[in-house]
């Protein structure tokens, strides 16, 4: 398809006809209520499933952005000694605390160590983020985890405001994927394999052209 919007999604799913759309039984869509609005009224069988690694998406941004903002407040720091300490252990931050815990290696936990001395919201926001991919991973079923996400939105409130309404909003669609943990890991992995291949073609304006070497490629993978 050539862009996102209601209409061509809308149009590429009634190609499929309407035997097809009523067999499918899940649909994982990210956090855009054009797809769910497509969704339901199409695939009237579907139950309609907000993908979690979208929702770690949009947490992972809004801790980097506090990051970023705390980095500037203490550049404002007029005593030059704490200014220094303060940005010393928030440089190279970023990417440990958007890494899973159990891929950080020594020199990143050290880090988030020094995190926590000069920005000690920041690591427990980190702290939060890792508790609600916990959820995610963990062996339970939707009851279990409505009451684990409402305990989780009640302390995260303040430290992801965007994201705990994002969550409230989709927390139906969000506790669907307890039933059969579906996700859009497979199609996130294909989208970054054909954003390398559009940037190592450095970018194509002709759609057909991009299409054939992306068909192209998976033929002969």
């Amino acid at each position: 398809m050539e862009n996102r919007n209601k209409e061509t999604i809308t149009k590429y799913l009634l190609s499929l006809g309407s035997e097809v759309l009523e067999q499918i039984e899940e649909v994982s869509i990210d956090l855009w209520i054009g797809y769910k609005t497509v969704a339901e009224e199409l695939m009237p069988n579907a139950n309609i499933i907000a993908d979690r690694f979208h929702i770690m998406k949009q947490i992972n941004e809004e801790l980097d952005a506090y990051r970023k903002k705390q980095k500037r407040e203490v550049e404002k720091i007029e005593n030059k000694t704490e200014r220094e300490e303060k940005l010393e252990g928030l440089k190279y931050s970023k990417y440990p605390l958007l890494k899973k815990k159990e891929e950080l290696n020594e020199v990143e936990k050290e880090k988030l160590e020094q995190v926590k001395k000069v920005a000690p919201l920041l690591l427990e926001m980190y702290e939060q983020k890792e508790a609600l991919r916990d959820i995610f991973n963990s062996e339970i079923k939707e009851d279990e985890a409505l009451d684990k996400i409402g305990n989780w939105l009640a302390v995260a409130q303040k430290y992801f405001p965007k994201s705990c309404e994002t969550i409230r909003r989709w927390i139906g669609e969000i506790l669907g994927y307890f039933d059969n943990r579906t996700t859009q890991g497979t199609v996130e992995g294909i989208n970054q394999k054909i954003k390398l291949i559009k940037r190592r073609a450095y970018g194509m304006t002709n759609f057909e052209n991009f299409r054939q070497r992306i068909l192209l490629n998976w033929a002969v993978s």
